[in-house]
């Protein structure tokens, strides 16, 4: 892939589109300067292939419209401001030179600082460029559509143009997955990678080890609906998240040692099925046989790999789990493996486009919602009551997205019935509740794949 400044936008100085204009004045009115950049980096929806990046499996996602945007002014002290046009994120600045990221409190800017430090680790940059920063965000904060990874991704790109530095996409896509561990989510890389790889009119299929992504012509005749929840759900602030990595890091100790592996060398359920050479299909019979469907105390899955609690804790589990006394294994690989089977035969109805893809496709969206409400246990019961009423309005398909536990919902809906089907939903959850009522404006919306991001510089 060529290096990323490709993908710069010159804008004409007289008519910078409305919300850049806006961000410019408003970027004056902070700064006492004008911008020399802007950059864009888009949210996602995953449409199917959920938990399963950080297992090393292949996922199905789309940008949307909705995203981050941030006009950047590079400054000769070596200190970065950090403002944001929405009142409720404070001010931010710090010195390029020590940056602190906060894992205990996932405040706005510890995002940015997370990008901000991983490119200065790539560049081993001494020297860096001070900023001065106004970020704009029209993704809804904690609603499972990327808004955090985003911010990620624009500040590394941000810090990529400011210090005239370039890479491929796909470096940025893997320096920002590694970047955004700096505050304590344990994620796979699917949100990144789409944030850089996205093209307008396709979802991707995205593949790791080595990251690469690959067309997937969505059907005519179908439209993909968004709903939130209403529910925030916060990573880095909750525990769920990273006990299910650390569930599936286990399950494949497990699975490894049972089968003769160099389990200290596993870290990922793929490794496993690599190694064996087999396919899903059989993977799923072999969760059968190995693991059993009761919880496993820490003192069992010690027992189990001959090591002791300390070595587990130390050598295994994450900083972030270390008290945690009881993991399902059974249920998240066999979620993960069925999953996984899931996304492949979704691409492949895609590409052979026969007459009931969309009945098809939208029945592997409901067997993922099962398999992440039963098997995962990363639903929650607005998001079931949602994904209900989506079905009983026209959905062919319906699923939550992103992490879960709150958060929104991904609807296929016949382009027919889209009208109906956003008046029902519309009046059946968001008009019974006042706080939802509050929230519908940015609440529920037909997307279509939007781009990647991009860098914008006044010509």
């Amino acid at each position: 892939l060529p290096a990323f400044y490709a993908n710069i936008v010159l804008l004409n100085v007289s008519n910078l589109p409305f919300r850049l204009q806006k961000l410019k004045e408003m970027f004056i009115s902070k700064f006492g300067s004008a911008p020399k950049f802007y950059v864009r980096a888009p949210g996602r929806v995953n449409l199917i292939g959920e938990h399963i990046d950080y297992c090393g499996y292949a996922v199905l996602p789309m940008a949307i419209e909705q995203d981050i945007l941030i006009a950047v002014e590079p400054v000769k002290t070596q200190v970065v401001q950090l403002a944001n046009t929405n009142s409720l994120y404070l001010d931010f600045s710090t010195s390029v030179n020590n940056i602190q990221i906060n894992k205990t409190k996932p405040q706005w800017h510890n995002y940015f600082l997370c990008g901000l430090k991983g490119i200065q680790e790539h560049f081993g940059l001494n020297n860096p460029t001070g900023m001065n920063c106004l970020l704009d965000g029209t993704i809804p904060p904690s609603s499972g559509l990327s808004s955090s990874s985003a911010l990620v991704c624009c500040a590394g790109l941000v810090t990529l143009r400011a210090n005239g530095k370039t890479l491929s996409k796909v470096e940025l896509a893997e320096i920002c997955t590694k970047s955004e561990r700096y505050i304590g989510t344990e994620g796979g890389g699917m949100d990144q990678s789409i944030s850089f790889l996205a093209e307008e009119g396709t979802a991707k299929l995205i593949e790791f080890s080595p990251l690469r992504a690959t067309d997937v012509r969505l059907p005519s005749g179908a439209a993909f609906v968004i709903a939130n929840s209403c529910v925030e759900s916060n990573k880095a602030a909750t525990s769920h998240y990273n006990i299910r990595v650390m569930e599936c890091r286990l399950a494949t100790k497990l699975l490894s040692k049972s089968k003769g592996l160099d389990w200290k060398k596993m870290l990922r359920l793929h490794d496993v099925q690599t190694k064996l050479g087999v396919g899903l299909e059989e993977m799923l019979t072999i969760v059968e046989e190995v693991l059993h469907p009761e919880p496993y105390s820490t003192e069992e899955i010690c027992k189990c790999l001959g090591i002791s609690l300390e070595e587990l804790r130390a050598q295994i589990l994450s900083q972030n789990t270390q008290d945690v006394s009881t993991f399902k294994l059974y249920q998240r690989a066999k979620h993960v493996y069925s999953e996984a089977a899931r996304v492949l035969e979704f691409k492949k109805i895609c590409n052979e486009a026969p007459a009931n893809a969309i009945q098809l496709l939208g029945e592997l969206m409901n067997q993922s919602y099962i398999s992440c409400r039963e098997m995962y246990e990363c639903s929650c019961p607005e998001l079931d009551r949602l994904v209900d009423i989506c079905l009983q309005f026209g959905a062919i398909g319906s699923r939550l997205t992103g992490a879960g536990w709150g958060g929104c919902t991904v609807s296929m809906v016949p382009t027919d019935k889209l009208n109906a089907f956003l008046k029902n939903v519309r009046k059946a959850y968001y008009q019974t509740d006042v706080q939802r009522l509050a929230l519908e404006k940015n609440s529920l919306f037909a997307t279509k794949p939007g781009r990647g991001a991009l860098v914008f510089v006044e010509a």
